[in-house]
């Protein structure tokens, strides 16, 4: 059976594929395998999710989708399987919400956190601040528990799925919110400021295509029990948009200052649609946001090359969190995501010319977008790195886990 990721530009090399109807059987499976991934929603652009030539790759799609809301904890459990439509939706249900969502719903809870994936906003971390307790199945079949009370912890979300297959996560929940989605158009290159930009509203992205100077798009993503803010730099949108251009922004969440419920608003794509074919690459880099003004001048250096394979590029705003692996780890952070044409020799030149003109602010890849950083490069940028390791060597000290990406990549097969 050839299995892709989401995108087609991965075709993994694994002995067998297997979709688990039950927790037992997936013990069983995991128990039985000397390599073992997880594929998640398939939504990495690289071999992170890669098992190898005899390798297992899991899909959880299958378990039972197990949405448990606790309403007087305000938390809720929730199973491997599980995707951010889904979980947002039985959440709201019971009055709750999370803090944040990504820009697509379609992806999974479990995959999401391990990769350091994140929404926006100057206040809001990534999504795996939301988890408080994780559950793994390891190569022994066995469950561990992993809350925040465990010095363990800061390795064990954001952990590229090499401790386990993650069965189940514990998050924290809010009140329900309702959002409005505010557009704006042509934001020059200069004469404003990035912090204050990037703190007009509860969650801000600005997109442009590299063809010319400035943003073309700014979306503002408002609480309504948050002030109102002034935007005196860019245009209001007369029309809805897509953030790539002549996308249909039907695909789109609601715009021009709609009120709605917080998961219809914080992703920018509805979660009954497609947000798109596939036909792309993505990348991203997350640096320190005190040099978010100096690396956009540093990225408009490199238009000429960029521009010609890039469908849209956002830039956004993260919190900084403490879990290990996180691109964002110790330090509020500026996120800039390209998403590219889909055709690999074309992108990698582009990739390169971003990664060198990005160098001097110490940028750390999305671990699971396409980058060509040096594995020792990339070591360097994360200080914990040596407690991940060993955390890796006790939880799974055969290497189950550690596919050839987080060998190259984190030489984490060494404690």
């Amino acid at each position: 059976m050839t299995v892709t990721n989401w995108a087609g530009n991965i075709t993994y090399t694994a002995g067998a594929a297997h979709r688990p109807r039950s927790l037992e059987e997936l013990r069983t499976l995991v128990a039985g395998a000397a390599a073992v991934r997880v594929l998640g929603s398939g939504h990495s652009f690289n071999e992170i999710a890669e098992p190898g030539a005899g390798g297992l790759l899991l899909s959880l799609a299958e378990l039972p989708a197990e949405v448990d809301v606790d309403t007087a904890a305000r938390t809720v459990r929730v199973g491997g399987g599980v995707r951010y439509a889904e979980l947002a939706r039985r959440v709201h249900g019971h009055g709750l919400a999370l803090p944040n969502m990504a820009s697509l719903p379609h992806i999974s809870v479990a995959g999401s956190v391990a990769t350091g994936t994140h929404g926006s906003g100057v206040g809001n971390g990534p999504l795996a601040d939301a988890v408080r307790e994780v559950e793994l199945v390891t190569a022994d079949g066995a469950t561990v528990v992993l809350g925040r009370d465990d010095a363990r912890f800061g390795g064990a979300v954001t952990s590229l799925g090499a401790l386990g297959v993650v069965t189940a996560l514990t998050l924290d929940l809010e009140p329900a919110y309702e959002v409005e989605q505010h557009l704006f158009t042509e934001l020059p290159a200069d004469g404003w400021d990035f912090e204050e930009v990037a703190s007009a509203a509860y969650s801000v992205s600005l997109f442009t295509d590299w063809r010319d100077p400035g943003f073309r798009q700014v979306w503002l993503k408002r609480r309504t029990d948050e002030p109102l803010r002034d935007f005196p730099w860019a245009v209001p949108a007369k029309v809805a948009l897509h953030p790539v251009p002549g996308m249909p922004p039907e695909n789109c969440t609601e715009q021009f200052g709609v009120p709605g419920p917080w998961h219809e608003r914080l992703p920018h794509f509805r979660a009954e649609f497609t947000p798109s074919s596939g036909a792309e690459l993505q990348s991203e880099y997350l640096m320190p946001r005190r040099h978010a003004a100096e690396a956009l001048r540093a990225l408009d250096g490199v238009r000429a090359v960029v521009a010609p394979v890039t469908q849209t590029c956002e830039v956004r705003t993260v919190a900084g969190d403490r879990q290990w692996l996180s691109p964002s780890y110790g330090r509020d952070t500026v996120a800039v995501h390209f998403t590219w044409v889909e055709d690999t020799a074309a992108v990698l030149p582009a990739v390169r010319a971003v990664e060198e003109a990005l160098e001097p602010f110490d940028p750390r890849p999305h671990w699971g977008k396409v980058f060509t950083t040096p594995a020792e490069t990339l070591r360097a940028r994360y200080p914990r790195l040596g407690d991940f390791r060993r955390l890796v060597a006790e939880l799974d000290p055969s290497g189950a886990f550690t596919n050839a990406f987080v060998r190259r990549v984190l030489d984490a097969g060494r404690a």
